[in-house]
C-alpha cells in the first residue's frame, strides 16, 4: 500500500506541473528593456514587445510614467488611434505602430521610469517598465590656479587650485592630478572639497578644491583636474588644461660673478658684479667693499637691490679687491652672503730708453729699450710712424742712421691674456747732420721776360735754411726732415748768363748747388738746323735706294753694251 500511495502521489505531482507549464503558456506577456539612455535635447524610444497567445491582438495599451510613487498617464492606444492625455509630454509623444513610445527634446526632468501596460481582452492585462537614463556629458572641466604664490612655510594647507565642470547629468566625478599622478585626500597633506550645485536647467556645476602642501620642488609642478562620467556602461574622462603654480621658498644657496670673467677685466672696463640667489621671491641685496683694517665700504647706493646686480664703470687698478653681496629674505629675515676677488688688469709706467742718448749722427746705431709693469705677462711690438709693425720685443736695434731713418718710432705693449689691454709710448730717433740737397729744378729752359718757379728741396737736421743768390718771392715747405723752397722770378739777361745759386745750411755746415737756365729761343734754332740736316740725309738716301732699284729692274742701260744695244736699234 505504501509503494501505491507513492505512485500515486507521483502522478499528482506531475499533473500540477503540467496545468502550470499550460497556465503560463496561455498568459499575456510583456517585455521591456530595463534601462533606455539617451542624451539630452535627443529622442529616447522605449519598447513595449508583448506575447498573446494564439496570435492574439491586443485591445488597447496604455503608457504611464512613474512620479514619486504614483502613476501618470501619458497616453491611451487602441486600434482607432493613440489619445493623448494633457500633461508635460503633450506634444513630444508618438507611439509606433509596435507600441514603442518616442519622446523628443529629452530634458533631465525626464529621466524617471515609464510602464507600458497592455490589454489584450480574455487574455488579461499585462505590464513591464524601463528606466529612462537622461545624460549630459560635462564641459571640458576649467582650473584656476591660486593667485599670488604659495609659500613653503605656510602653517595652514594652502589651496593649489580650483576646478570647475559645468552644465552635466549626472554630476561627473573630479580628480586631481600632479605631474600626471592621482592625487589623494590625505588629513596632513592633501585636502580635496567639492561643492555640487544643480542649475535651473536641471544640469549640474561640480566645484572642487585642492588644498596640498608645497616644497621647492613643486615650483616645476604641473597640476591638472580631471571630470570621470559614465556613459552606455563605460567610463570617460575629461582633462583640464595643465597649470603651474608659483611657490615661494627661501634661498638655500647665494652665487656672485664678476661679468666679465675677472681673469679678462681690464682696466676702463665697465664691470658688473652680478649675485644670484635660488629663493623665490628673491631676496634683497646688498653689497660691500673690504677696505683698510677689514672694513667694508657700503656700495649698496649704486646697486640695484631688486636684480641683484652691482655696475662698477671704468674700474682702474684701486678697483680691484675683495666684495661681498649679503640676502635678506623678508619672509624669515634669514641673511646669506658670497664674496668675490675683482681684479682689474693694468699696464702702467711705461717708458722708452735710447742708447746712446747723445745726439745721433749720419751713419751711426742705436738701441731702443722698452719697459712696462703689469700684473699680467706682457708682449712687445715696434711700429714705425705709419702704423708699420718694425719688430717684436722689447727692444729694437738700428743701424747706419741717415736723415731717412728719422722717424717717430712707437712701443706697443699688450697682454696677451686680457684682450684689448694695451699701451703705446712714442720716442723721436732724430739724426742729425749738414744739409743735404737731394733735388733742384736745372737745367731749366726759359723765355726773356717770363716768370719761372725755381725749386730747391734739402733733407737736415737741425732745420736749415735756404737762402738764393737771386732776388725773388721765395715759399718753403716742411715734412719730417725735408725742406723745400720754390723761388719765382723774372728772367732778364743776367739771369740766363749767370743762373742761381741754392744754398743750405745748418749749424752742423752747408751746401750748395748751382741752378742753369738755357734760352728756349736759341735752343729750338738749333732744333731747326738739326732736323734740316736728317730730312737731306733722308731724302739723298731715298734717292739712291731708288736708282739702284731701277737699275737692277733694266730701266737704266749704263756701259758700252748699252751703247751697241742704242746703235743696232737706230740702224734698223
Amino acid at each position: 500500500m505504501a509503494r501505491g500511495r507513492g505512485a500515486a502521489g507521483l502522478a499528482l505531482g506531475w499533473g500540477c506541473c503540467l496545468l502550470l507549464c499550460c497556465a503560463a503558456a496561455s498568459k499575456l506577456e510583456v517585455s521591456m528593456p530595463a534601462a533606455v539612455e539617451v542624451e539630452s535635447e535627443g529622442t529616447a524610444r522605449i519598447e513595449c514587445n508583448f506575447h498573446i497567445p494564439g496570435n492574439g491582438s491586443y485591445t488597447y495599451i496604455n503608457w504611464f510614467y512613474i512620479d514619486r510613487s504614483s502613476r501618470v498617464k501619458l497616453c491611451h492606444v487602441t486600434g482607432g488611434g493613440v489619445l493623448e492625455e494633457d500633461t508635460d509630454y503633450r506634444g513630444r509623444l508618438a507611439v509606433g505602430e509596435d507600441g514603442a513610445l518616442s519622446i523628443s527634446r529629452v530634458t533631465v526632468q525626464d529621466a524617471r521610469t515609464f510602464v507600458c501596460q497592455v490589454g489584450a481582452g480574455p487574455h488579461g492585462v499585462g505590464e513591464n517598465r524601463t528606466e529612462l537614463r537622461v545624460y549630459k556629458v560635462p564641459e571640458a572641466p576649467e582650473i584656476i590656479p591660486t593667485s599670488g604664490g604659495i609659500s613653503v612655510q605656510s602653517s595652514d594647507i594652502p589651496q593649489i587650485a580650483r576646478c570647475v565642470s559645468r552644465n552635466s547629468f549626472p554630476p561627473p566625478n573630479i580628480t586631481w592630478h600632479k605631474n600626471g599622478e592621482q592625487l589623494h585626500p590625505d588629513e596632513k597633506k592633501v585636502k580635496i572639497p567639492y561643492t555640487l550645485t544643480r542649475e535651473s536647467s536641471g544640469l549640474y556645476t561640480v566645484s572642487s578644491g585642492l588644498f596640498a602642501r608645497v616644497t621647492r620642488d613643486d615650483r616645476h609642478a604641473r597640476y591638472h583636474c580631471a571630470a570621470h562620467y559614465w556613459l552606455r556602461g563605460q567610463r570617460h574622462r575629461l582633462d583640464s588644461p595643465r597649470v603651474n603654480v608659483t611657490v615661494f621658498y627661501p634661498a638655500e644657496h647665494v652665487k656672485l660673478e664678476v661679468m666679465p670673467s675677472s681673469a679678462l677685466v681690464k682696466e676702463g672696463d665697465n664691470v658688473k658684479l652680478v649675485c644670484e640667489a635660488d629663493g623665490n621671491p628673491a631676496p634683497v641685496f646688498s653689497f660691500y667693499k673690504r677696505e683698510l683694517e677689514d672694513n667694508w665700504q657700503d656700495l649698496t647706493s649704486l646697486a640695484d637691490t631688486n636684480s641683484g646686480v652691482l655696475t662698477l664703470h671704468g674700474v682702474n687698478k684701486s678697483s680691484s679687491g675683495l666684495y661681498r653681496c649679503q640676502t635678506l629674505d623678508l619672509d624669515d629675515m634669514r641673511q646669506m652672503e658670497k664674496d668675490v676677488e675683482l681684479v682689474v688688469n693694468y699696464i702702467e709706467g711705461v717708458r722708452v730708453q735710447m742708447e746712446p742718448s747723445s745726439p745721433l749722427r749720419e751713419g751711426d746705431s742705436v738701441k731702443l729699450s722698452c719697459d712696462a709693469h703689469s700684473p699680467v705677462a706682457l708682449d712687445y711690438q715696434w711700429r714705425d710712424e705709419k702704423g708699420r709693425k718694425v719688430a717684436e720685443g722689447n727692444q729694437l736695434f738700428l743701424s747706419n742712421l741717415t736723415f731717412e731713418t728719422s722717424s717717430n718710432f712707437s712701443c706697443k705693449v699688450m697682454a696677451p691674456s686680457v684682450p684689448g689691454l694695451e699701451q703705446s709710448k712714442q720716442v723721436a730717433v732724430a739724426v742729425q747732420g749738414k744739409p743735404r740737397i737731394v733735388a733742384i729744378s736745372s737745367p731749366l729752359y726759359v723765355r726773356q721776360d717770363e716768370e719761372v718757379t725755381l725749386t730747391c728741396k734739402a733733407i737736415a737736421f737741425p732745420r736749415p735754411a735756404v737762402h738764393w743768390s737771386v732776388n725773388g718771392t721765395a715759399h718753403e715747405y716742411v715734412e719730417n726732415q725735408h725742406v723745400a723752397s720754390n723761388l719765382t722770378v723774372r728772367v732778364n739777361h743776367e739771369l740766363l748768363r749767370a743762373g742761381a745759386l741754392c744754398r743750405v745750411s745748418n749749424a752742423l755746415g752747408v751746401s750748395e748747388k748751382h741752378i742753369q737756365l738755357l734760352d728756349q729761343k736759341g735752343s729750338e734754332s738749333k732744333g731747326v738746323i738739326i732736323v734740316a740736316i736728317i730730312v737731306c740725309i733722308l731724302v739723298v738716301a731715298v734717292l739712291g735706294s731708288v736708282i739702284y732699284f731701277l737699275h737692277k729692274k733694266g730701266k737704266i742701260p749704263c756701259g758700252r753694251a748699252g751703247k751697241q744695244d742704242i746703235a743696232r736699234n737706230t740702224s734698223m
